[in-house]
């Protein structure tokens, strides 16, 4: 079983597009029962919110839904359950430190450059864009 958590600051944008995603990718392969996905932040400042509407908006385009996320802060637990945790950009890197020290080494940017993100740019096509060479790349890698 390949867990995997990808990690954004507030988790109502990049990382649930990730999570989502890479849960698409992984269904149309054929190699759900190989998989456990999930989505996290490093803040607490949307807590409890669901994925951003265009954000929602650009997955659904895609025929990707994301129904009953509610965004929540990565634990202690989680980073110590998933096998491999992908952050967004190198904030959230530093966040991941902060909070686990250590433990946190771990994780790894999802790409080798920051994933573009759409709260700011309103690129969300961008962000769509990223997040699909970045799954693509680690489905390849655990074939």
């Amino acid at each position: 079983m390949h867990k995997i958590m990808f990690v954004c600051l507030g988790n109502i944008c990049r990382s649930p597009m990730a999570e989502y995603v890479m849960k698409d990718l992984v269904k149309k392969a054929g190699r759900e029962s190989e998989f456990h996905i999930a989505s996290s932040a490093v803040s607490t400042e949307e807590l409890g919110n669901p994925v951003y509407p265009p954000a929602r908006r650009e997955l659904a385009s895609h025929g990707i839904r994301c129904d009953g996320h509610r965004a929540h802060q990565i634990t202690r637990q989680e980073l110590e359950y998933f096998d491999h945790i992908y952050y967004m950009d190198a904030s959230n890197g530093r966040w991941l430190h902060r909070l686990f020290g250590s433990a946190a080494d771990k994780c790894r940017p999802l790409l080798k450059h920051d994933v573009a993100d759409p709260w700011y740019t309103g690129n969300f096509v961008e962000t769509w864009n990223d997040v699909l060479e970045g799954c693509s790349r680690i489905l390849e890698e655990l074939a």
